[in-house]
């Protein structure tokens, strides 16, 4: 995948990444919260079992798995981790943790012991101790992805012979294999949807404990001829459908720019729902199977105003034309409900819209979220390829003078996700947040 994960393609064609704020907080009775600050994450964090797990950057730019007991935020160890074969686009790889059907949590990262040609290991830890339950050589990998009740990973993505690999947890041992490279987009507890990553990229779903096709839908059959996924993609889930979008990319040969935009389909056989071909989507906003936010581009380049659309149905839910749009200098900012677009302006007056009727929206008193860093650094990663970011993150801002809002609570849902009711986010100094003020799971701007 080169999915823009840790950095974002934001207005217009432009791209960014980030970080977000540190402080403390205390449980209160209704929202149990926790803020730690023992570490820098820089990927996504991954939930199951109790146990939150994410990858952390030590001083030396070196990379660590670090696990957290999911209701206090208490660190409960941390294994050396690396990436071996990843690309930068793609943002630092998380570790993946599975909750077995015996009750046992497993977490699964890329250790960065050498065996020979190997480059590295995949283990798999045990959830609450760390204790090494399994070890398996790779050579070039994206990470490991949770499948279910079983762990997805590439392996080989850089030699001719790429396959994914399905393991069982608990002891390491291959279940199936599907050739090329491919990436989990979803999966419960009976199937799981792959992206295949060729030429002319398919959708896939498969039977989690059998490896049985169940369905497949070329990407080409919603967006048009002439995919590239270089350009980056991801995906979001609704309750029934798998929302898709896929970013352009201008071939330098022939300056020509791929087909993209945004998809539908049915997770229980891979019907198209909706299709909304050359639209970019905007940052920050909401997952693609939740609040996607885009902007139409014509066959001259030329970008239109901003709409919200319904992950449901693909039906505009708001919007405003181009002609609005303010000039160049601004940022994106949303409030909770994302029921505005604001344009901020750091240190200056901004403006907002109301996006069900398209009216101008008064900033007197107006709040919204936007990047806290608008000019993110790359990590300074030891013995990784130039390029990679952290995860970002957001910060209230003030419409009306562009200032940041000090003590802010949690960013909103929109962004954050919730899974099992657990949000966590990343603030500016790499501490990890947690707060559970719900009892589902929904996806975030990341997925």
């Amino acid at each position: 995948m080169i999915r823009p994960l840790a950095k974002p393609a934001l207005v217009l064609a432009g791209v960014l990444t980030l970080g977000g704020c540190s402080g403390s907080e205390a449980a209160t009775p209704d929202h149990p919260t926790w803020h730690n600050t023992e570490m820098n994450a820089v990927s996504r964090t991954t939930v199951a079992g109790g146990v939150a797990a994410t990858t952390s950057m030590r001083p030396d730019g070196t990379l660590e798995t670090v696990a957290l007991d999911l209701v206090t935020g208490r660190r409960l160890w941390a294994h050396p981790s690396t990436m071996a074969g990843r690309l930068p686009g793609m943002g630092v790889s998380p570790p993946t943790i599975v909750e077995t059907a015996s009750g046992r949590t497993v977490a699964v990262a890329i250790d960065p012991a050498r065996r020979g040609r190997w480059k590295a290991t995949l283990v798999g830890l045990d959830g609450r101790t760390g204790a090494r339950r399994w070890s398996r050589p790779v050579h070039s990998t994206f990470g490991p992805q949770r499948c279910g009740a079983y762990v997805c990973v590439s392996e080989n993505t850089a030699l001719a012979g790429a396959r994914v690999v399905v393991l069982d947890p608990l002891t390491g041992k291959v279940a199936w294999r599907l050739p090329g490279i491919a990436e989990a987009q979803w999966s419960d507890a009976s199937r799981v949807v792959f992206l295949r990553l060729a030429r002319r990229p398919v959708l896939q779903a498969h039977e989690v404990v059998t490896g049985k096709v169940l369905w497949r839908v070329p990407v080409e059959q919603a967006l048009g001829t002439g995919i590239d996924l270089s350009g980056g993609w991801s995906f979001g889930a609704t309750a029934n459908d798998l929302v898709g979008y896929v970013a352009p990319y201008t071939n330098p040969k022939t300056n020509k720019a791929s087909s993209f935009g945004l998809f539908s389909v049915r997770l229980s056989d891979g019907r198209v729902n909706w299709m909304r071909p050359s639209v970019v989507r905007v940052y920050p906003s909401g997952s693609p199977g939740l609040a996607p936010v885009v902007r139409p581009v014509d066959q001259e380049g030329r970008y239109g105003g901003f709409a919200r659309l319904a992950a449901d149905d693909g039906r505009v839910l708001g919007q405003i034309s181009a002609a609005q749009v303010p000039e160049a200098g601004w940022w994106l900012a949303f409030p909770p409900r994302m029921e505005r677009v604001g344009f901020l302006r750091h240190g200056k007056p901004g403006t907002a819209f109301d996006l069900p009727t398209g009216r101008p929206a008064d900033v007197k008193d107006a709040r919204a979220w936007s990047f806290c860093v608008t000019d993110p650094k790359p990590l300074p990663l030891k013995g990784q390829p130039a390029g990679f970011y952290s995860v970002a993150s957001l910060c209230e801002f003030r419409l009306a003078d562009g200032t940041r809002v000090a003590g802010s609570g949690a960013p909103p849902a929109w962004f954050t996700g919730s899974q099992n009711g657990w949000r966590m986010w990343r603030d500016e100094k790499g501490g990890l947040h947690g707060i559970k003020d719900g009892d589902g799971t929904a996806p975030g701007m990341y997925g």
